[in-house]
């Protein structure tokens, strides 16, 4: 399981885009949560860092660290 800390989530619409880019990523099994007020995507599978990282900021979002 990974936690991702994700800067520049300001509504429920920004939630849902990082949940369907996480969820088209190779590797990534399940997106069990993405947390708005805790700015935070929790995830299973087997993704590497840098491919999680790449997603979430072709969205326009910026990836604090991951966990």
């Amino acid at each position: 399981m990974k936690k991702i800390y994700i800067d520049g989530m300001s509504c429920e619409h920004c939630t849902a885009h990082i949940r369907e880019a996480l969820e088209a990523l190779d590797g990534v099994g399940r997106v069990l949560e993405v947390s708005l007020s805790g700015k935070y995507a929790l995830i299973e599978g087997s993704a590497s860092d840098d491919a999680l990282t790449a997603v979430i900021e072709e969205e326009g979002y910026d990836v604090i660290r991951i966990e």
